[in-house]
């Protein structure tokens, strides 16, 4: 992506983004940000940011994506704490790939302090 491209969380700039989370400048603030910059991971093929961004206690001990995979909206349909003031929450959410949609409600909780995934349920 060049400088200046929407991020493909939908939010803004890639950089400014999203991508400031990928490139280690800091840890996403709540459990919806840290949703949105996984989605923008996998849209992407960043692997590494996804193990990183993972509980230790439900990370997979390697990733592989599917290449022809192509994601093509995340749309946000809830959340439940998550906030700075919370320890867990939950972000509900509808990505959309070509030829279909992932329905999801994903758990976060903070580990050392930052925010990580936990695990899903998929919905529908």
């Amino acid at each position: 992506m060049v400088m200046g491209s929407l991020c493909p969380c939908g939010v803004g700039d890639y950089y400014g983004c999203c991508g400031r989370y990928h490139r280690g400048v800091g840890g996403a603030p709540t459990a919806e940000v840290l949703m949105r910059s996984r989605y923008a991971a996998f849209v992407r093929g960043d692997v590494g940011y996804l193990l990183r961004t993972w509980h230790p206690r439900t990370r997979p001990v390697r990733l592989e994506l599917d290449p022809g995979l192509r994601w093509t909206g995340l749309e946000v349909l809830g959340t439940t704490d998550g906030s700075a003031f919370h320890t867990a929450g939950t972000v509900t959410f509808r990505a959309s790939y070509r030829g279909g949609s992932l329905h999801e409600r994903s758990r976060f909780e903070r580990f050392d302090g930052a925010w990580v995934y936990v695990d899903g349920e998929f919905l529908d």
